[in-house]
């Protein structure tokens, strides 16, 4: 158990870190205009939605066990 509760603290610390990229990238998106810079904003929000959601899936398995 007490390794299951070190991979969720671990796995916590990641998703509010993905979180926090994410706002920061979408102010950025807000901030900036441009075809290219659009582009680039949204692929990056799409990356960090992807972590994001991997990450709260390998939680809810953990705490499922």
């Amino acid at each position: 158990m007490g390794d299951d509760t070190q991979r969720l603290a671990d796995i916590n610390d990641r998703i509010a870190a993905v979180q926090e990229n994410l706002r920061e990238l979408i102010e950025q998106a807000a901030a900036f205009s441009g075809a290219a810079d659009d582009e680039l904003a949204t692929q990056r929000i799409n990356d960090q939605q992807a972590e994001l959601d991997r990450l709260l899936q390998l939680r809810e398995e953990i705490e499922k066990n």
